[in-house]
């Protein structure tokens, strides 16, 4: 084996998190990828990872040839990409992560048809509850709420989006009327829990006037740390949502379930797609990227009070 094919063993095995997992990936025996990984660590002098067969610890030596290991692949990459960028054909990995909702109902469609116009690319989608790191994960493209803080990341925005507040018609008839987001502390809201907290935070900007904010606590039963389950509790009238755009324009149009304070609506939470900053950028990522940026917009109609500032706005 030449060293650059030992670093992406390595970099594959960290990234899996133990001898096990790595030997399913790679289709080999427990024994061979133990038995790698002994003559690696030969050949180099040092011990790279404590390891069982079910975790994987790296040593200081083995972040160490994981950080400038994972470099040196990443250029050897760029440069091959850019040489065959005259091809019409676009292949190679493509890893993605989303969150499970908007995962399941947008990204996997989009994901599977953009495979579909290109065979030659080796996609995988991993959903999960909260966003994953891109870089100790080896995500190639992260599709996240907002901005992301990390200055190393480009994110462009595919998806205008905000949280809107809403509940069954039959319920919304019981309530009594909402004049401020203020009015909802005593009233029964339906919790998305992302923690042990029994309440939660909700906030909301005057249509009229953006900048006037105002947050509220509230609480209330059933809850639920899936979103799906609450648009569930939401549509069968257990009580009042605040819940994406995405998620409720459907049900809204209906008639299933109607908006509440309509003076007032939840704060932006757009939807970006999230890359490293590099030299160069993968075709199959820019195009990816482009893809969701194209296909999203017929997926999910933008709101009206929305639409006049979302026009003439670049993407991040």
């Amino acid at each position: 084996m030449s060293p650059l094919d030992d670093l992406a063993f390595f970099r594959r095995l960290a990234h899996a998190g133990s001898l096990t997992a790595t030997a399913r990936e790679l289709g080999l025996s427990l024994s061979a990828v133990s038995k790698r990984l002994k003559q690696l660590e030969a050949r180099l002098g040092v011990e790279l990872a404590s390891r069982t067969t079910r975790r994987l610890a790296l040593t200081a030596e083995g972040e160490r040839y994981l950080a400038r290991g994972g470099m040196i692949l990443e250029e050897l990459s760029e440069l091959e990409e850019s040489l065959g960028e005259h091809r019409a054909e676009l292949s190679g990995p493509l890893r993605v992560n989303a969150t499970f909702g908007f995962g399941r109902r947008h990204v996997a469609p989009l994901l599977s048809a953009f495979c579909r116009e290109h065979p030659g690319i080796e996609a995988t989608l991993e959903l999960s509850g909260f966003p994953l790191s891109l870089g100790d994960q080896a995500f190639d493209i992260g599709i996240r709420v907002g901005e992301p803080p990390d200055s190393r990341l480009v994110a462009r925005r595919i998806l205008a989006n905000r949280r809107v507040l809403c509940a069954a018609p039959a319920r919304a008839a019981t309530l009594p009327p909402l004049r401020t987001p203020a009015d909802l502390a005593l009233l029964p809201c339906l919790l998305l829990r992302e923690n042990d907290s029994d309440f939660a935070v909700w906030r909301f900007q005057r249509r009229d006037a953006p900048a006037v904010e105002q947050a509220v606590k509230v609480g209330g039963a059933p809850a639920s740390n899936d979103g799906e389950t609450i648009m569930r509790f939401a549509l069968d009238g257990h009580g009042i949502a605040l819940r994406s755009w995405w998620d409720v324009h459907e049900p809204l149009r209906q008639g299933r379930l109607v908006e509440l304070l309509p003076d007032w609506q939840g704060v932006r939470a757009d939807f970006h797609a999230v890359y490293r900053q590099r030299r160069h950028v993968p075709t199959r990522l820019r195009s990816f990227v482009a893809y969701l940026e194209q296909e999203m917009a017929s997926r999910v109609p933008p709101r009206q009070n929305d639409a006049t500032a979302i026009r003439g706005e670049t993407s991040p």
